[in-house]
């Protein structure tokens, strides 16, 4: 992997070279034994653990922070009246729920009206129908000024039965395969219970239940805020300047318990740790004259060298993708040399990449 020459200013700069057979197209034996590389952020030499080893790098009294978003089983595939294929990406419900993260009761019926994306999105317009299974049909209802659709899950039963029964795990595309039973559980966290993303919030995906015990064993609070995950989480940055790029706005849930745990944390000047970039975005888009504010909403932060943290002491990362608003987070975060460093060594230390990949900690 060659170093680049660059300050992390332009999207240019977050190019790196990957060998063909790093991407990792299945997870890990076991979750907790992926990988993970430890990156100090005030310098010192780089650690290369397992996961598992994670609660050795958390003192009691530290706060870890997950998105306890869920993946659901959303891509539809079908076919139109004609018989040709046509596919359904659902991305957020929108009746009785409406506000996307902000307002949904995990368990309470799901909503037949989605935002969606549809293919082929010239020929599926208003009005249009697309048969799923004999018993499931989506109709479609309106556009929106975002290319995407309104559709109608019309449906014997309720709705989360028939996306069990006949939806597929939006697998990452640079996967390059069809889902698999084995993807229905490990593209879940343990924790995942609030249904809503097309992605993984993949920092979790590492945590087994038994590591979580020994982290709470060791006097670590575990706490849990929501945010959607949406398809741009895939989508590289098309121009060189970051500052022409328009992020993709994600909606988010901060119980007040949460935050009361957080901030409670931080006077006590202990650390909060967030799994993953989603945790992230989501505590430093709530931080008001230093305290984190429970509530919801929706954030399009985008978080890039230069921004000024005020929440988050380390992250628990997985590696992420060249020119995407990802890796520039963990590069404001690490600082834009150290990362790239880190992901230099990664390369060369035969890391596995991206989703079903290997961690690291920065912090």
């Amino acid at each position: 992997m060659t170093k680049r020459v660059g300050d992390g200013t332009s999207v240019s700069d977050y190019e790196y070279g990957l060998p063909a057979g790093r991407i990792a197209r299945y997870p890990a034996d076991r979750r907790d034994r992926s990988r993970l590389l430890v990156v100090p952020r005030r310098g010192g030499p780089f650690r290369h653990l397992h996961f598992s080893d994670l609660t050795a790098l958390l003192n009691p009294g530290d706060v870890l922070v997950v998105n306890e978003s869920r993946v659901a089983p959303a891509r539809l595939l079908g076919r139109k009246p004609t018989g040709a294929p046509a596919e359904i990406l659902l991305l957020h419900p929108q009746e009785p729920w409406g506000g996307g993260a902000a307002s949904r009761d995990p368990d309470a019926e799901e909503s037949p009206i989605w935002e969606a994306l549809v293919r082929p999105g010239g020929k599926l317009k208003p009005g249009r129908t697309v048969r799923i299974a004999p018993s499931f049909d989506v109709e479609i209802l309106d556009g929106t000024s975002r290319g995407t659709r309104i559709v109608r899950l019309a449906v014997q039963g309720s709705v989360p039965a028939a996306l069990e029964k006949h939806g597929r795990v939006p697998l990452p595309p640079y996967l390059e395969r069809e889902d698999e039973p084995l993807d229905r559980e490990r593209y879940q966290t343990v924790y995942a219970r609030v249904p809503g993303s097309v992605a993984a919030p993949t920092a979790g995906l590492h945590f087994t239940t038994e590591l979580l015990e020994a982290i709470e064993a060791k006097g670590v609070e575990r706490v849990a805020i929501t945010l959607d995950v949406g398809p741009g989480t895939f989508r590289p940055v098309q121009t060189d300047d970051p500052a022409k790029h328009h992020l993709h706005a994600e909606a988010y849930h901060v119980p007040a318990g949460a935050a009361e745990v957080i901030n409670t944390a931080r006077a006590r000047r202990r650390r909060v740790w967030a799994v993953g970039t989603t945790v992230v975005r989501t505590l430093e888009s709530v931080v008001r004259d230093g305290l984190v504010e429970a509530g919801s909403g929706v954030t399009k932060l985008f978080v890039r060298p230069g921004f000024q943290f005020q929440v988050v002491d380390a992250l628990v990362t997985n590696f992420h993708l060249p020119r995407s608003t990802l890796l520039m987070l963990v590069a404001a975060f690490g600082g834009y040399e150290r990362v790239m460093e880190a992901y230099r060594t990664a390369v060369e230390e035969a890391y596995r990449f991206y989703s079903y990949g290997d961690a690291m900690v920065v912090g």
